[in-house]
């Protein structure tokens, strides 16, 4: 049996949908062409596991008026709450709209293109993820 399961064309994919997601759940390389572009079927959780390890999250945490202030160095994501935990749930909402913005239009933009492996990652992730994430990732 090969670890590469490759699908030449959509119809081919699509008529061994079974096998496709069977070969993934074993863990083999699945891969389907369609128009010249390869695309690979991935298991979600693992994407999410490696993109939460690859993409780092820079957040860092500051008093300041008697307010905590969230926010991510070299991304343009700022919050703010009464105490950290509340600056941090305030941060995941601006990274889950900013993903449904980026998926709508922002994607295109030349400052925003770079930011496909943090939209996947806020998408693939529960708030419970993303504020391992941020503890994990964070000075």
């Amino acid at each position: 049996m090969s670890l590469v399961a490759d699908y030449g064309t959509f119809t081919a994919a699509r008529t061994h949908l079974k096998e496709v997601f069977d070969a993934n759940a074993e863990g083999r390389t699945v891969t389907v062409r369609r128009d010249g572009q390869v695309s690979a079927v991935v298991p979600a959780d693992k994407l999410q596991a490696l993109l939460a390890r690859t993409v780092s999250p820079g957040v860092r945490v500051d008093r300041e008026d008697g307010r905590t202030i969230a926010l991510m160095e070299g991304r343009p994501f700022v919050s703010e709450g009464m105490n950290v935990a509340e600056a941090l749930e305030d941060l995941i909402l601006s990274l889950r709209e900013y993903s449904e913005d980026w998926e709508a239009r922002l994607r295109h933009a030349p400052n925003h293109a770079d930011n496909w492996d943090l939209v996947q990652l806020v998408k693939l992730s529960t708030d419970e993820q993303l504020l391992e994430w941020f503890e994990r990732g964070s000075n």
